[in-house]
């Protein structure tokens, strides 16, 4: 049975992996279900019978019921493991609303001087510090952060005139 399982167990995943990923939030519970196909293949091997075709048609068909199992199951049920459950629901901006606010940024960035846009993006989206930012524009930590003062206030002014905000 080790042998067999050793053997077996490398395609049941691969199976598993690929049939679950199609499906948005279920690749992460593929290596559960190949566990539960070789537990139903063990208990499943006393039954076998040999009819002509090979072993492997008779484990993916096991397999291909576990994984139909799970793809019901998660119609059902949200099956998305978390760390703690939530006390009260999220307030915050849906999928909608932040793909709103991303456009509407990349909207007023480009409103901004390139020297600015630069600044702005290298140290607000990618998060380098002042002295990295400086390195890569040729400028001191200091003139960074009077720059990206100066670059806040401009694009305040822009979402100002564009009634974006009060």
């Amino acid at each position: 049975m080790d042998s067999l399982l050793r053997e077996v167990r490398p395609m049941v995943v691969r199976y598993c992996r690929a049939r679950l990923a199609r499906v948005s939030g279920l690749a992460h519970y593929s290596d559960d279900v190949a566990q539960e196909v070789c537990i139903a293949l063990l208990s499943a091997i006393p039954r076998y019978q040999d009819r002509g075709r090979p072993f492997a048609a008779f484990v993916f068909g096991i397999a291909a019921h576990k994984v139909a199992d799970t793809l019901r199951g998660a119609g059902r049920v949200e099956m998305v493991p978390t760390d703690s459950v939530p006390e009260r629901p999220d307030e915050g901006p849906g999928p909608e609303e932040w793909t709103v606010r991303v456009i509407q940024a990349r909207e007023l960035l480009e409103e901004l001087p390139e020297q600015q846009r630069k600044l702005l993006i290298m140290r607000v989206v990618a998060g380098l510090t002042a002295d990295e930012t400086g390195h890569v524009l040729g400028m001191s930590a200091g003139a960074v952060r009077v720059a990206q003062h100066r670059a806040i206030a401009r694009l305040r002014q822009v979402a100002v005139a564009n009634r974006l905000i009060p």
